[in-house]
Formats: C-alpha cells, structure tokens, sequence
C-alpha cells in the first residue's frame, strides 16, 4: 500500500506539473504582447544612466518588479478565491488600459515634433552634467519610476494570467502564476540587461580585429534599430491582445467579429478586430482621461 501511494502521490505530482506546464505556456501566450512594450519601455528606461552604472539600475528595478509581484499574485490568488466574478472585468480594464497606452504612445509620437524630443534630450544630458545636479537623486528617481511602470505591466501580466487559471484548482493557480510571474521578470530584465549593453559590446569588438570589428558596427547600427522594433511590436500587441481581451469577453463583440471572415480566415478577423477595437477603446479612453484632467486643470493631454 504504501508503495501504491508512493506511486500515486507521484503521478499526481507528475499531473500537477504537467498541467501546470500548459497553463504557463497559456498564460505565457496571453501575457505575450505585454512583453514587447515592457522590454522597450524598461530599457529606455535606463537611458542616461552612465555606463559602469546601467547593471546596477536594473537590476534595482529588477528587485523592485520582485516586490510588486510579491504583492500583485498574493492579490491576485484572493479574488479568484474570494470573489472570482470580478476576474472578467480586471481582465477588461487590463485590456482597455493596454489599448489606452497604445494610443497614447501613437499620440505621443504623432503630436510631439521631433524637435520637442531633442530639446527634452539635450536637457536632460545638460542637467547630468551639471555638477550641482545630485547623480544619486535622480538616479533613484529614475529607478522608482521604473519599478511604477513595472507595477502597472505586472499587474496586467498577472490578471491575465489570472483569468488563463481562474478556473483550476488553487494549488495549480498558485504555481502557475509564481511561475509566470518569476520567468517573466527574469525573461524581462535579462533582455533588458542585455539591450543596454549593446552598444557597449558594439565598442568593445571595435578593437578585435577586423572581423569582430565589422560584427561590433553592425552592433551599433542595429542597437536603435531594435529598440524601435520592439517599441513598434509592443505597441501592435497592445491593441492585438488588449482588444482581443474586449472582444471575447463581450458575446454579441466576439460573434460580430467572427462572422466577417469564413472559418479559413477566421484568425484574420479576430486579429483584425482585436486591433479595430483596441485601437478605438484606447482612443475613447485616452479623451476621457485628457478630459478629466482638463476639467481637474491639469491642462495637459496624457500623452
């Protein structure tokens, strides 16, 4: 018997992890299109930090993203268990607030002039070196509002894996998201790490010889080139996966969309949709945030 139970303790085990497997790659998926953004966002984040120091703020903000998930899956664990009928709707305020950040980065892009953002960088590489500027100061200014930005993304990455597990047994909903939520910072911020230091492995082959040489410039070349990429793809996952979220959750949405295309094509229309939908909630959320700021006087659109 005890042989048996051995035996069956560990094929439950073995269940467990399995099951626990697909749930993560699920959730992984779900959580996917905050990733793009996120690895961008937190890299540019650490921009005008000096160079012995781009580890160190990242990892800083690496332990901070730690502390918000500490804080985000315990919270998250409670209201499935408590009150498991808000996940929906945590799922569609997620969804619309990624569409949100989307248009907002659109918007940024669109009304702010080139100019604009080189005089913002000209000022900030003047400010740092000012020798009354306190370094220490602003870098712990720079690495708080990292790890603010992060608690937002990892909010989104966990309610959406939230909603993959709401329906699992507890033990399962707990490692899955311990699961998602330590591989996605790992994930996160060891490609940021390696990101910012691009360039500084671009210099460094510069003097290897003329083949490492040649592999160091195009390092330097294609370092801004991939931070716009993953800027742009981010911003295309915001909308596909935000909208996606709106559009499934809301039956006569998903129907509509889904009727537009035959079943061949059917992963067009929903990708297609999930972007029209995105792309429109973020805007009319992005007017009803400028709006309340104005009416609150703030005077200064979100983006």
């Amino acid at each position: 018997m005890a042989g048996a139970s051995l035996f069956a303790l560990l094929d439950d085990i073995a269940t467990l992890l399995d099951d626990v497997s697909l749930l993560t790659k699920v959730a992984a998926k779900k959580t996917a299109g905050v990733l793009g953004d996120d690895l961008a966002l937190n890299a540019q984040q650490v921009t005008g930090v000096s160079a012995n120091r781009e580890l160190p703020v990242v990892w800083a903000v690496a332990r901070g993203s730690l502390v918000n998930k500490a804080i985000l899956v315990p919270a998250a664990l409670a209201i499935s268990a408590w009150l498991p009928w808000a996940i929906t709707p945590l799922m569609m305020i997620g969804g619309a607030f990624l569409c949100f950040e989307g248009v907002e980065k659109l918007a940024h892009k669109f009304l702010h002039s080139k100019d604009e953002d080189d005089a913002h960088k000209a000022e900030l590489t003047r400010a740092l070196a000012d020798e009354k500027t306190d370094v220490v100061a602003w870098e712990k200014d720079k690495i708080k509002g990292a790890v603010r930005t992060d608690f937002i993304l990892s909010a989104e990455i966990i309610v959406l894996s939230l909603g993959v597990v709401a329906t699992a047994p507890f033990g399962q909903q707990v490692t899955t998201l311990v699961v998602i939520a330590l591989a996605m910072t790992v994930f996160v911020y060891g490609l940021v790490a390696g990101i910012v230091k691009l360039d500084d492995l671009g210099m460094w082959l510069l003097g290897k010889g003329r083949t490492l040489a040649a592999f160091g410039r195009g390092l330097l070349y294609a370092t801004p080139w991939l931070m716009r990429g993953l800027s742009i793809a981010g911003t295309a996952a915001m909308f596909l996966v935000g909208g996606g979220i709106l559009v499934h959750a809301i039956p006569a949405l998903h129907h509509f969309v889904t009727g537009l295309a035959p079943a061949h094509l059917q992963w067009l229309a929903n990708a297609l949709g999930s972007v029209v939908v995105g792309i429109g909630v973020g805007a009319l959320v992005l007017v009803a945030v400028t709006l309340f700021q104005r009416l609150r006087g703030g005077g200064k659109p979100a983006h």
